[in-house]
């Protein structure tokens, strides 16, 4: 819970900052900003992802994590049911600015895969670095998004502190009965996920990684890791 505290109080002062100073804030700047920290993104993710021992389970599991989830559009889902949130909160509650920026900084900040590879990361092996990265590109974010939109952005922080940390939490409880192997194994997959993340924050790709349809790449350690040992004891 730790880390989705700070990025909770990141999230806040990102909000103030952005509520003091609207007006200053120039988009090249802001730009700038989201390319320094993809760099930083892209060597957290790097470093999980060389932690592997077994560099054939990062290979399948990412190949079938893309299979299963392109299969089930997992990205489209995604963005569907922020959109229908969005849309649902917004019509209920009215079009007011107070509105439009809690619904966009919420869904932002909660919906994607960053949230929930660092939130399990934190969990399972008490790394923080992902979600604290999280925390500062959201911070950032919301500074933009505070400048713009007001106060709506600051009171985000509520289902962002449910939503990150109960998947904490949860990682925390199933941890403890996960083998080291699939626990290691799950990190390298997330890292790789991590840097993926990172090639779409630099732009450089000509087309966006759809990061969401990967997600379930990182559970298929879970599988892979006994499945193997079983397989090789036959051998």
């Amino acid at each position: 819970m730790l880390a989705t505290i700070i990025n909770v109080v990141l999230v806040l002062v990102g909000s103030a900052v952005g509520l003091l100073f609207r007006g200053l804030i120039s988009q090249r700047l802001m730009s700038i900003l989201t390319h320094a920290l993809g760099l930083c993104v892209l060597g957290i993710g790097i470093s999980n992802m060389l932690s592997t021992q077994n560099t054939l389970c990062v290979i399948v599991c990412m190949v079938m994590g893309a299979i299963l989830g392109n299969a089930i559009d997992i990205e489209r889902r995604l963005e569907g049911a922020g959109d229908l949130i969005r849309s649902r909160l917004v019509k209920e509650a009215g079009s007011g600015r107070f509105t439009e920026g809690f619904v966009n900084a919420a869904l932002l900040f909660c919906v994607g895969a960053m949230a929930i590879t660092g939130s399990i990361e934190a969990g399972l092996n008490h790394n923080y670095s992902i979600i604290i990265s999280k925390g500062v590109i959201d911070g950032v974010t919301a500074i933009s998004f505070a400048a713009t939109m007001g106060i709506g952005v600051a009171f985000s922080v509520l289902p962002l502190l449910v939503y990150q940390g109960g998947i904490t939490l949860l990682a925390g409880w199933i941890g403890p009965y996960l083998p080291d192997a699939v626990i290691t194994e799950m990190t390298a997959v997330g890292g790789t996920l991590i840097v993926a993340i990172a090639i779409n924050m630099l732009e450089l790709g000509k087309t966006k990684i759809k990061v969401g349809n990967l997600l379930l790449a990182m559970f298929l350690p879970i599988a892979y890791i006994p499945l193997a040992q079983w397989l090789g004891s036959l051998v």
